[in-house]
Formats: structure tokens, sequence, C-alpha cells
């Protein structure tokens, strides 16, 4: 009885309150479902580890290939060339894709490429990687080269994206009716709401659009009601502060679909008149009655009109 066996408990566990096995997870409907997506079996590093953010790694407008390379980029040692050509013989992905990657970095703020002239008169291009774009990077520890230019990398703020405008729409054979009937329409657009009264410069600009509404079988009534329907309150913030500009997206976003297309009406093919001979020469020609072909009658003084005759084709 000497022996004691270490890993048996000091005295019996008491059940908790409630439960009548507390190691056991519920059963029945309360049970909590297995969780789904991915699972994260993580292991800490000590070395050999480059930090990125998620504002990085979850970015929604980078694609996939230009996250991957920003992290490649940033896990490199200073002065590590990540010019195209090397890129391209690191990776299996070409030089327009990788090309167009480091675009997409630049245009977000996370790389800078500056072109700097060296001492010996050439021509060299400095890129600055920025983990955070448009925030103070930190002094390194090592100062510049002269060659890389002397002055401390920064982390420029993403260009914002510039909106392209709609393109306007245009029709390609506008008849002057057509255009005058969309002229109309806009200049008496302001009766239905004071709002949308245009200069003579925005109406110009907005015509083709109309026209083109009108052209695609739209009464001039259907597309007033389109462009003058459902629109923004006085609220502040649901202000109409660019009618024109508003206009221009509706014409440009609701443009109705072509008419189907209608084939023209076949032309009934053309009558073919039975072969007769002529009482005078007794030619051969095609007519509806007997008579004389059109050579005999020519010199005909009589007044008589003379039967549609057709050329022999035989």
């Amino acid at each position: 009885m000497g022996t004691q066996n270490p890993s048996a408990p000091p005295r019996a566990q008491s059940r908790i309150a409630g439960k009548a096995r507390p190691n056991r997870a519920p059963a029945g409907p309360n049970r909590a479902p297995a969780p789904l997506g991915v699972t994260h079996a993580n292991t800490r590093h000590a070395t050999r580890f480059t930090v990125i953010g998620n504002h990085l790694a979850q970015h929604r407008e980078l694609s996939l290939v230009a996250i991957a390379l920003a992290v490649h980029i940033q896990s490199l040692p200073t002065g590590a060339r990540v010019d195209i050509k090397t890129l391209t013989a690191r990776f299996p992905e070409g030089a327009t894709r990788i090309a167009a990657a480091l675009r997409e970095l630049e245009a977000h703020g996370y790389l800078r490429r500056e072109r700097h002239r060296v001492p010996d008169g050439r021509i060299v291009t400095r890129t600055v990687s920025c983990n955070q774009p448009g925030r103070a990077a930190h002094a390194p520890a090592a100062a510049p080269s002269p060659s890389a230019g002397g002055d401390v990398p920064t982390c420029p703020a993403p260009r914002p994206r510039a909106k392209r405008p709609p393109r306007p729409l245009t029709v390609p054979h506008p008849s002057p009716l057509l255009l005058q009937t969309a002229a109309d329409l806009l200049a008496g657009l302001h009766r239905t709401d004071p709002r949308l009264a245009l200069s003579a410069l925005d109406t110009q600009r907005l015509v083709p659009g109309v026209a083109a509404w009108l052209e695609r079988d739209l009464a001039p009534v259907a597309v007033r009601h389109a462009l003058t329907s459902d629109l923004p309150g006085d609220l502040p913030g649901e202000g109409l502060r660019h009618p024109a500009a508003f206009l221009a997206h509706r014409l440009t976003a609701l443009l109705p679909p072509p008419p189907p297309f209608r084939a023209p009406a076949a032309s009934p093919p053309p009558v073919r008149h039975p072969l007769r001979n002529c009482d005078e020469c007794d030619r051969a020609f095609r007519g509806p009655e007997p008579g004389k072909c059109r050579e005999c009658r020519a010199p005909d003084r009589t007044g008589y009109a003379p039967a549609i005759d057709q050329p022999d084709t035989h």
C-alpha cells in the first residue's frame, strides 16, 4: 500500500448542477453545430516571418496576383531586385500579369517607383515598398545610399480612383426631325419639375442621348416619364444638385434594348407573261395579250395602247 497513483484525482469530482455528464457535449437539438469554413491550425513563428496587415491580405480592390506579389516584395531584404524581368524569372506568371499587378500596387499606395540619376550618369529605378499606405514610414536603420536618392522613403496615400464618366449615347445617322423632337423634349422638362431647367449647352449635350431613346421606338411621352419619375427629394443630401448629370446618367443606365429585328416584306415576284407571236412580223414576244411586238408598235399611229411585252429569254 506504499505505492500511490499520482495520476488519480485527490478526491471525486462533484457534478455540476443542471448537467448530468459535465464532460460530454450536449446531445439532441441543443447541440452546437460543427464550425463551417476554414479552421486555423497556427504555430507561432520565431524566425523568418513577415508581418502582413489584413488591409492588404483582404483588400477588396486588389487582384489575387497583386496581393501575393505585395506579400513577396515585403518579405524581401532591402536591396533585392523587384523589376519585371526578375519577377518573371522567379514566378510562372508572365510579364503582362506581373506588370499589371505592379500598377495595381502603385495605384493603391503599396508601391512607388522613382527614377534617379546616379553620379556616373545612368538613370536607375528605386522601388519603395509600403506596408501601410498613407502612414509615416519609420527611418531606416542604415542611411540610404547616395545613388538611391539620399532621402528617407515615404509611403504615399493611395490615389483616389477617378470615376469614369458614362459614354455619351450617339445615333449613327439621326434625322433632323429626330434631333428636333429630342431638343423640344429636353426644353420642356422644366414644366414637369422646375429643377430640370437646362441650359442651352446642357441641352445640346443631351440631345444625342434622347435621340437614341426615340430611335428605339419609344414615344416622347415614355422618354419624358423615364427622365422625370422618382426624382430625388428636397431633403438634405437628396437634392438634385446637377440635373444635367442626373439626366445623362439615366439616359445611359436605363437605355432600353433595341427593338427586335423585323425583316422587310418580300416584294412579289415579277409577272412572267406567256410567249406570243407578233401579228405583223411573227416574232416571239411576251405579253399579257396577243398583239404586236415592241418594234412593230413603234410606228403605229392608230393610238392603240400597246400591251406590255417582255423580251424573249429563250
